[in-house]
């Protein structure tokens, strides 16, 4: 099982009180999801940020789905946003997928993606512990 370590009576606290480090037990399997992006199976992109997360956090299930994981085996998000404001929705997105499990995640605001229409992209790690 992981050990999300939230610290913040030493460390100050992050946005949705997020973990500061996720411990791993031996033995894990790991896995390493690329970016995805709110593109449907379709190829058709959601038009608000907000969507394109909850489009994001379902392709991730899938993936995660595919390794006998969910949710809650993930250890880290890294999450790319071309407007700091797109941030907001990817908490409130988040808690809806993560509920009280609350790894730790990076947030970056970069410069527009390559392909037109997207504005956000996330990386999963994961792991887990087959019994």
């Amino acid at each position: 099982m992981l050990k999300v370590h939230t610290l913040n009576d030493q460390v100050r606290a992050h946005s949705n009180n997020a973990g500061h480090a996720t411990e791993v037990p031996p033995h894990a399997r790991w896995l390493y999801c690329n970016g995805q992006v709110g593109a449907r199976l379709d190829g058709t992109i959601p038009g608000t940020p907000k969507e394109q997360i909850h489009v994001i956090f379902e392709r991730i299930g899938t993936i995660l789905g595919a390794a006998n994981m969910s949710f809650s085996d993930v250890v880290k998000f890294s999450v790319y946003v071309t407007d700091g404001d797109i941030i907001a929705d990817y908490l409130d997105v988040r808690g809806d997928y993560m509920g009280d499990h609350n790894p730790p995640a990076t947030l970056l605001v970069v410069n527009p993606f390559p392909r037109a229409g997207i504005e956000v992209e996330i990386e999963a790690v994961a792991a887990k512990v087959d019994s």
